[in-house]
């Protein structure tokens, strides 16, 4: 089990990153390859990855160099996945060039004595040998990360839509308490009860960034040296969904307009009068709309008191994204049939 140890302080020091963190996906997704734990909801990642990686010889350094690196077991080294990825990728890939040798050192011979790591691992603290590293990290998430950068962001939209809504309307215990069906919260303590190793993380007042992830699967992951920023990495909720790739019709043609407006208003989180208010219809109304919406996967809806908030699911996230980039090449396509003018 795994536990962080609030104080006051640290609940006010509470974050979550405002994106994705590029190098911890790449440990997560490197994660997908060695099990089938979580393969449905990853497929068409796992079968386009699988092609991209084996068509363009990548194959041949992720094999060999990148999976001993981060297995996925008990442990890999923290300098693979510095706090400053959180600001992009190059800022992480940085970080990691930059990390003093001594560390390096020291995790890498950790990684073997704990998991068994590869005999030429300890040459990873040498300058060159890291910037090949450096190289294969991102080729790799140019190849198999960035072309599906469009579905992540969408359900870390979704997650933080969620976590934004609770924290306005419950505070910051509630949100803890909501994170994940793998994560407990019992005030002053966030345990992980599946961690495979116990550890209690003290944070003393440094706060606790959380990183929500599209490839972590099922078991958070926390930083193993319990001196640097505290972290913890957590699955998003992944949804199966067969809604083809391809630009669909209008929401407005697809669900209605009540539907279609319902569906907006929980973009940023909506009560049911809320919503009816955006929609511009009666509470009952909309809440026969919001029914047919859970039913259709495309919002969740959580009671907090006398209240009930509906936010977007990852589906209906990505429906919303698809139809107002429908919408903008249909105002192009006008624009340029009238010679200019767009019509109206």
């Amino acid at each position: 089990m795994l536990r962080f140890h609030f104080t006051p302080e640290d609940l006010t020091r509470l974050t979550v990153a405002a994106g994705p963190h590029p190098l911890w996906e790449v440990a997560a997704s490197l994660h997908r390859f060695q099990t089938r734990d979580g393969r449905w909801a990853h497929a068409l990642w796992y079968r386009t990855a699988r092609s991209t990686l084996h068509r363009s010889g990548l194959d041949r350094t992720v094999m060999p160099l990148l999976l001993p690196l981060f297995p996925r077991a008990s442990y890999f080294p923290d300098f693979l996945t510095p706090t400053e990825g959180v600001d992009g990728l190059d800022a992480g890939l940085e970080s990691i060039l930059a990390t003093p040798r001594h560390r390096v050192t020291d995790e890498v011979t950790r990684l073997r004595g704990t998991v068994g790591g590869p005999a030429w691992a300890h040459r990873v603290a040498e300058r060159e040998t890291r910037g090949e590293l450096v190289h294969a990290l991102r080729a790799y998430h140019h190849a198999v990360i960035a072309p599906h950068e469009e579905d992540i962001h969408e359900r870390l939209y979704a997650e933080r839509a969620r976590h934004t809504r609770t924290l306005l309307r419950a505070g910051t215990e509630a949100m803890l308490a909501g994170l994940s069906p793998a994560i407990r919260w019992r005030h002053p303590i966030l345990e992980i009860p599946g961690y495979p190793r116990r550890r209690d993380v003290h944070l003393d007042g440094r706060g606790l960034l959380l990183i929500p992830s599209y490839f972590c699967w099922n078991a958070p992951v926390a930083l193993a040296d319990p001196d640097l920023p505290p972290v913890l990495l957590y699955p998003v909720q992944h949804i199966p969904t067969t809604v083809p790739r391809t630009a669909a019709a209008p929401l407005n043609g697809l669900l209605g307009p009540t539907r279609a407006a319902v569906l907006r208003a929980a973009a940023t989180g909506a009560t049911t009068t809320e919503a009816a208010r955006y929609a511009g219809v009666t509470p009952a109304t909309a809440s026969h709309h919001t029914t047919l919406l859970r039913d259709a996967g495309l919002i969740t809806s959580h009671r907090y008191a006398n209240t009930v908030v509906h936010t977007l699911t990852p589906l209906g996230a990505a429906l919303l994204q698809r139809d107002e980039r429908g919408e903008e090449r249909l105002r192009r396509l006008r624009k340029t049939e009238s010679g200019g003018a767009p019509l109206p």
